[in-house]
């Protein structure tokens, strides 16, 4: 019996009793979760579902949950259900019906905690996003790990999600990047303006071994040397981005070039940049004013009016940005997803106005997440980079799976700072050791089980009744509730948090149970059924560590 499956039978119980007395008040399985009782001693789950109809049914609520917990009581692995206070209905579970979780997690295996909530829904996830004109730093980091973590959750959910990666490479940016690497090309003196760091070096020597006869080019052509240099320079920084990215277990299914908004069809189209003040037009929220094109955006909140189009022609961000939208909705994609950084809070307005200029709803289709600075003690300034923490140093010094969950296991709209000794610490006082050496545990325990004999040939829940094993298992039925709760509000941090609760239980029901018999004593089904929860236990704690791009160690 799982909390799911309690809340929906609470929800049918409560919709026959509503029935019962001519109301028609919708019940839904979101208005009976059930929780866990601050006291184990008062049960296993806890409802007050009682407290939030009865009013509107005109009963009192002990009353009705006294109605309600009769009929709980005579449901299949429900030992108990008890009323509590002014309406709290407390349940508690027979042991073999709670026991039962050990297998059903062990046998759905990766399954186990994924559901259907989200099924049928598209989603377009842009994330990271950042220039191609230098590599990524530490910002870049805590957006990557937590856009790859709540695209996980969300497929764990049932979404169809596409990981996308917007290429700024037009534009006044990536000239200045062109220059900077044809003077470092060249052994030229850097513009006055050009990118710092060692890593321009790098890429001019790139250049020209790509290019060699570039100084001639150069002479002949100053612009075709320079077309020449930003378009190899912009490839190699591109191809080391995507490969930081794959080392930091992030990946993306779409890598978007803005370019291609300003690149005409094959058979003559306009540009997706120029058909999109069409578009706009043609939904009635674009006007022209002193020499301009605009779009009303305050029709949708927005705090000014945005311009498309200057007098000389020339497309503003604001319009990249709303042609790029639309090759979202025209790709079929539902609701898109934007995470963005700190600095980019002004622009929740002016995307969210796209998304209702372009006809689609905003409360629905259009999500923008704003995440918070981050800082890590003890990190480097890279010497490529110069003046920034960059992600292949961080990886080199701390690895991918501790940046991944420390990163994960806070709210986006947090500030962050990290302790960098903290996270290479193999301490339980850092929580990803502590979650990764749980699920060590529990491999240890199937390599010492199976030494000794002891394998799944049996399995008698109703034996699994100690404090730490109700406990072990309560946590179990919890996870597909966790991810659930994690995808609809896109809050990865929910997962972290309940592995190390996980952890924990495991920890202590490890130093609690035995799975293999003291001395010469004899296997039991005992022992058995305790290899069942063992592997369970391992089980979510694998499932849970991949939805945070984390490994799960087999010895630590």
């Amino acid at each position: 019996m799982t909390p799911q499956e309690l809340a929906t039978a609470i929800a049918r119980i409560l919709t026959d009793l509503i029935a019962a007395r001519g109301a028609e008040i919708p019940v839904t399985e979101a208005d009976t979760q059930v929780e866990r009782p601050k006291s184990r001693e008062h049960g296993d789950w806890a409802s007050n579902a009682a407290m939030k109809f009865a009013k509107r049914i005109g009963t009192n609520p002990r009353e009705l949950a006294t109605e309600i917990a009769q009929r709980i009581s005579e449901i299949d692995g429900v030992a108990a259900a008890d009323v509590a206070g002014p309406g709290f209905i407390n349940i508690t579970l027979d042991a073999a019906s709670a026991g039962e979780t050990a297998r059903r997690v062990v046998e759905l295996g990766e399954a186990y905690g994924r559901g259907e909530a989200l099924a049928g829904q598209k989603i377009n996830l842009e994330f990271v996003s950042a220039n191609p004109t230098g590599p990524l730093h530490l910002g870049h980091t805590r957006w990557a790990a937590l856009g790859d973590s709540i695209s996980r959750v969300l497929r764990a959910a049932g979404a169809e999600v596409t990981n996308e990666y917007y290429i700024n490479d037009a534009g006044a940016q990536m000239n200045k990047f062109g220059r900077s690497v044809l003077a470092a090309a060249l052994g030229e003196p850097a513009p006055e303006d050009a990118y710092p760091g060692a890593y321009i070096q790098s890429l001019g020597a790139h250049v020209l071994a790509q290019q060699p006869d570039l100084a001639e080019i150069a002479a002949q052509d100053r612009d075709r040397a320079l077309e020449l240099a930003q378009e190899l320079g912009y490839q190699q920084q591109l191809a080391e981005i995507k490969d930081s990215l794959e080392r930091f277990n992030v990946h993306f299914d779409v890598f978007f070039s803005e370019r291609s908004l300003h690149a005409p069809g094959e058979n003559g189209e306009k540009s997706p940049i120029d058909a999109a003040v069409d578009r706009l037009r043609e939904q009635g929220h674009v006007f022209e004013a002193d020499d301009a094109i605009w779009v009303r955006t305050t029709d949708f909140g927005d705090d000014k009016d945005r311009v498309f189009t200057r007098g000389n022609g020339i497309y503003t961000y604001f319009a990249a940005d709303a042609a790029y939208y639309l090759t979202k909705k025209d790709r079929g994609f539902g609701e898109k997803i934007y995470l963005l950084g700190a600095d980019h809070h002004g622009y929740i307005g002016r995307l969210t106005a796209i998304a209702g200029a372009a006809g689609d709803d905003i409360e629905t289709d259009i999500t923008v997440l704003i995440g918070q600075l981050v800082n890590l003690n003890g990190a480097r300034l890279s010497k490529r980079a110069g003046n920034i923490v960059e992600l292949d140093d961080l990886l080199e010094w701390l690895g991918s799976d501790a940046l991944r969950y420390w990163l994960a296991r806070y709210p986006a709209d947090s500030p962050l700072a990290l302790d960098g000794e903290k996270l290479r610490s193999r301490t339980n006082d850092n929580p990803v050791f502590y979650v990764q050496y749980a699920h060590a545990r529990t491999c240890a325990v199937d390599r010492n089980a199976a030494a000794a004999g002891i394998d799944r040939s049996a399995f008698t829940p109703e034996l699994l009744t100690h404090q730490t094993e109700t406990e072990l298992l309560g946590k179990l039925q919890e996870y597909p509730g966790i991810v659930a709760g994690a995808a609809e509000l896109r809050e990865p941090h929910r997962i972290a948090r309940y592995l190390e609760e996980l952890a924990a239980a495991f920890h202590r029901w490890y130093d609690n149970c035995r799975v293999i018999p003291l001395g010469d004593a004899p296997v039991e089904d005992l022992h058995r059924t305790r290899l069942w929860l063992n592997d369970a236990a391992g089980q979510v704690l694998r499932n849970g560590l991949d939805l945070i791009g984390v490994s799960a160690p087999e010895r630590l």
